[in-house]
């Protein structure tokens, strides 16, 4: 969903060992490892909820959980619309609320994902538990990659937006071996940003990574709004539903 990763920067592994090492013009295979570990440090992977406290609906500051909201974000003439479904799901013993994405390519429909979310009633933090994945070309499915559930495979639900964000915080949003393995850390709460959609401030600016791939990317969330902008996507209209 919100975390889909379009990594093009310097590997991360890389990125480790040059600046541990600036001066090393090659490494072996022991260095790139002990870099991989070094980097996966300070990520939260267990998260201690009672799924007693969790709703299929409700608002963190800059992830709504609302039947009807959507946001539609643009790059040139391709598009991912964003849906708060009606639908919900039960997953790993947890009724979660169904967001759909949409992207589309040239006018044509590339993938559509449906996603879920549940919020802590008390902390107001959102996990995701999974996601169903269609891949398209020329109108027809030809894929299903990222696809996993929590409960399933070895797969556990992670924590997608904090309810109190602090500067620093790392975690993982994804947690199923082989398929997704989505992290970030939140770097800035204060940033102010102009999109089509209008002028925000206090944005909170996330740094994505994977456990899976190399590379990293950066998000921006609206408080009040959420997904700014997400790669080459930028916000360019909100319906909210009411």
């Amino acid at each position: 969903m919100m975390k889909r990763l379009r990594l093009a920067a310097i590997p991360a592994v890389l990125l480790g060992l040059l600046t541990l090492a600036p001066g090393c013009a090659a490494f072996d295979a022991s260095s790139a490892k002990s870099a991989a570990t070094r980097a996966d440090e300070g990520f939260r992977s267990n998260f201690q909820v009672d799924k007693a406290d969790l709703a299929d609906s409700g608002e963190n500051p800059y992830f709504l959980l609302k039947p009807g909201y959507r946001l539609i974000l643009q790059d040139g003439k391709d598009t991912l619309t964003i849906t708060v479904l009606s639908d919900t799901k039960v997953v790993d013993g947890v009724r979660t609320r169904v967001v759909e994405e949409r992207e589309t390519q040239g006018g044509r429909l590339a993938e559509v994902s449906r996603n879920y979310f549940a919020i802590d009633r008390k902390t107001k933090d959102v996990y995701y538990f999974g996601e169903d994945v269609d891949m398209y070309r020329d109108g027809k499915v030809t894929g299903h990659g990222g696809s996993w559930l929590s409960g399933q495979d070895g797969a556990k639900f992670g924590l997608m937006m904090p309810g109190a964000p602090k500067v620093g915080d790392k975690f993982y949003q994804e947690r199923a071996p082989k398929a997704a393995m989505d992290r970030c850390e939140i770097v800035s709460l204060t940033e102010a940003m102009r999109t089509p959609a209008g002028e925000f401030k206090n944005v909170l600016c996330v740094q994505d990574s994977s456990a899976l791939e190399s590379g990293l990317e950066k998000k921006w969330y609206a408080p009040g709004v959420g997904l700014l902008k997400d790669a080459d996507f930028t916000l360019a209209k909100i319906e909210r539903g009411e």
